[in-house]
């Protein structure tokens, strides 16, 4: 933690976190960027996109699996949608070379066998937030899904009994039952993911996009701009700047989220 005030220094590796004291100027430099605004929204747009999205898909698996009564078929596919999620992002991203590119790619093929044009997807920014989304949908779900599953499972089955014998359907229980006893859940894991709002999936975005300019104005994350102004720059103190601004917006932002679910949803709240 002492480390923090290279941020608001001039750093100098021979004399460490005593280099001369620049105040806010690396924070100005990178305000003033053309890069700012971009990375920021970037950031934000593609973590509420997981966010929201992961959710639903996360807690609708987790409703699904819950509901198979056949325990072989079960333990096949949770073992199967969790293998995404030990692939490296490296792999994935050949993997998705292999079905993209635009000479030999899969995808590709196909759109020419049908009769149409090949797609330069790699220069092409408009595809990619959809993509992004997938990749982190197939990737994420079934990991995320744990959690919600054995929430879920420590609901009272005496419940779903009685609502059986009350004439509620399958439908109802869960409407009725399954969802509201796992709001709970799904407001903590929710407000445990705003905190890192503003921290970007470096691992997959730079080994997806790496150094490709043209999708850099959709695909440049706070995270791998830091990484690019450390390597060109080699100024410690700018990344570090940086990388305090997301702490302090992200801690703003578990305070302000958990302050809002306390009032509305107590249960559900972090603290």
């Amino acid at each position: 933690m002492p480390y923090i005030v290279i941020a608001f220094e001039k750093f100098n590796y021979k004399t460490g976190i005593f280099s001369p004291f620049v105040g806010l100027a690396n924070f100005e430099y990178f305000f003033k960027s053309s890069w700012a605004w971009t990375v920021t929204r970037n950031t934000l747009v593609i973590n509420i996109l997981f966010l929201l999205v992961g959710t639903v898909c996360a807690v609708l698996l987790a409703i699904v699996l819950n509901e198979v009564k056949a325990k072989r078929f079960l333990k096949v596919s949770q073992s199967m949608m969790l293998f995404p999620y030990f692939i490296s992002w490296v792999i994935v991203s050949y993997m998705l070379q292999g079905i993209l590119g635009t000479d030999t790619g899969l995808l590709n093929n196909l759109i020419v066998a049908s009769g149409g044009t090949r797609i330069n997807f790699y220069s092409t920014p408009s595809y990619w937030y959809p993509i992004l989304l997938i990749l982190n949908i197939w990737k994420n779900t079934g990991y995320n899904t744990i959690v919600y599953l054995a929430a879920i499972t420590g609901i009272d089955e005496g419940l779903y009994e009685a609502a059986y014998i009350d004439g509620a359907t399958r439908f109802k229980r869960i409407i009725y039952i399954t969802i509201p006893l796992l709001a709970p859940t799904i407001c903590i894991m929710t407000l445990m993911s705003v905190g890192r709002i503003f921290y970007g999936d470096f691992g997959m975005l730079y080994a997806i996009i790496r150094d490709n300019s043209s999708l850099m104005p959709i695909a440049e994350v706070i995270d791998t701009y830091v990484y690019r102004t450390f390597k060109n720059t080699g100024d410690p103190s700018l990344s570090m700047a940086i990388g305090l601004y997301q702490s302090i917006v992200g801690f703003i932002l578990v305070f302000t989220a958990n302050w809002i679910v306390r009032k509305k949803f107590p249960e559900g709240a972090l603290f």
